[in-house]
């Protein structure tokens, strides 16, 4: 179809879906860690009628110290492992579920636990009740979570790239939009269940609203010219460029036997990070499946236009060699991080004699802080990449993150046994937590900017993929060093 014929973007209106879209898929996991302190007093009272985001419904601290049931370890912990297990198992979901089947059925997944999620603030249960059915509702959303960005990766690859960009940035503005929905929660002067009622109603009229940009995203002319191009370059009838995501009926005939050349499509989209999750292995294996670029999936290579031999498939090995260096940083960046957060930073206690900065302690400081430092550590990316030229300074620079696990524990995190309090002013956390969050969204953002540099155009989709996988294997390695760093305070 000639550029000419392409409809217009009216009024955004596509971008503005993708968007919401973006800000649905992180929405669950964000809003689940923000609301911590309400877990908390829960497990610790065991009483639904009482307990609120802030603790109680009188306003006075509850004494971390009963709680038995290392909730943050856990949470963080069940919520990487479903992660890592079902991106990888997305890559083949794809083959036999049909996209629209994927996406909405994980949608409604997870609308339906995060009703429960709020229909239990008025449930009273037993503590250790409440933590299984909690831990139980955290597996399953984030299960969907997976499958459900995954999905949606893949039908980006249809869209020009500035539209990646705009998913992506939907993703990071998700913890932001989290703490905020927290804050006003607190803040709006109503009893304590009410205000945890209204927080965890939030997130279902989010999923409800990224339900409804789903089915309309098919009826807008813009999204629907890629979408019709991309089937018809599944199809063979655009030889021009390389295929892009197959349509769900054509998946299982469409084989790589094409005989043209693999050239890259100016407008699909780049890899990109947000929040620490990024394009899966479906987008490679979507994009892999058509013609014009290598099969990784059935290990065939197209032959090259006129009879020619087809370029060499390849090879992961190889790939790895090249990139082993950003692969271990970011393992590295991501291992510290989740050792700490939300695990220790969502423990640590304010020093002040103001209650009411007390109950706002650790929404501000902890989530928004981070949230909105890792967001701008990201986008520093766009302006500067060092040190681009110079990576075997990398792992050093990414090593020193690991000062910040004593800096962190060291301050008031609560409860403790063993180790002293060294920095007992809010300030001091404050300080620690900006240049953690910053480091963090900076490092994540240039490892998986830089990777595909380091390869052969024609390697740069599978150079994608290994990079997710280890930057999967670096939160689960955190997940589970916050259970050490726990039991060390």
């Amino acid at each position: 179809m000639a550029p000419q014929n392409t409809p217009k973007d009216q009024f955004h209106a596509v971008g503005i879906l993708i968007f919401i879209l973006g800000l649905g898929t992180l929405l669950p996991w964000n809003f689940f860690i923000t609301a911590i302190p309400y877990f908390q007093a829960r497990l610790i009272v065991g009483i639904g009628s009482s307990v609120g985001l802030e603790g109680n419904s009188s306003g006075t601290r509850l004494d971390l110290a009963q709680d038995d049931f290392s909730f943050n370890n856990w949470l963080t912990l069940l919520s990487q492992l479903p992660l890592l297990l079902f991106t990888l198992l997305n890559s083949f979901l794809y083959q036999c579920i049909p996209d629209k089947v994927r996406i909405l059925g994980s949608m409604g997944g997870i609308l339906l636990l995060f009703v429960l999620t709020a229909t239990l603030v008025r449930v009273e249960m037993p503590p250790a009740s409440f933590f299984s059915v909690t831990m139980a509702s955290v597996w399953f959303i984030n299960s969907f979570c997976a499958v459900l960005q995954g999905s949606l990766f893949g039908q980006l690859g249809t869209l020009p790239q500035r539209y990646s960009t705009l998913f992506l940035s939907g993703q990071g503005m998700a913890g932001t939009f989290a703490a905020c929905a927290m804050l006003l929660s607190m803040a709006s002067g109503v009893d304590a269940q009410t205000s945890a009622l209204s927080y965890f109603i939030t997130p279902c009229v989010g999923t409800l609203i990224s339900i409804v940009c789903y089915l309309v995203l098919p009826h807008m002319a813009f999204f629907r010219h890629y979408l019709e191009r991309s089937c018809q370059r599944a199809a063979g009838v655009e030889p021009e460029t390389k295929a892009g995501l197959l349509c769900p009926e054509k998946r299982s005939g469409a084989q790589s036997e094409s005989s043209e050349e693999g050239l890259q499509d100016p407008e699909q989209p780049m890899l990109g990070v947000a929040n620490g999750k990024v394009r899966t292995l479906e987008d490679i294996s979507l994009e892999s499946s058509g013609k014009g670029v290598f099969a990784l999936h059935n290990g065939t290579a197209p032959s090259a236009q006129n009879g020619g031999p087809g370029p060499e498939r390849p090879s992961v090995f190889r790939v790895l060699r090249k990139i082993w260096l950003l692969a271990l940083c970011i393992v590295m960046v991501f291992t510290v991080t989740l050792s700490v957060f939300p695990a220790i930073t969502a423990t640590v206690t304010s020093t002040s004699e103001s209650r009411q900065w007390s109950e706002f302690f650790t929404p501000v400081c902890c989530f928004l802080v981070f949230n909105i430092m890792d967001w701008l550590g990201r986008s520093a990316t766009s302006y500067c990449l060092w040190p681009k030229k110079r990576l075997r300074l990398l792992p050093l620079l990414v090593g020193l993150r690991f000062l910040f696990v004593p800096l962190l524990m060291l301050c008031q995190a609560q409860p403790r046994a063993h180790l002293p309090v060294l920095f007992h002013q809010d300030a001091w956390f404050i300080i620690f937590m900006l240049l953690f969050s910053l480091s963090n969204g900076y490092f994540v953002s240039l490892t998986m900017c830089l990777a595909p540099k380091q390869v052969l155009p024609q390697e740069s989709e599978l150079a994608g993929a290994i990079m997710t996988f280890f930057l999967a294997l670096g939160l689960s390695c955190g997940a589970g060093l916050s259970f050490l760093f726990k039991a060390m305070l």
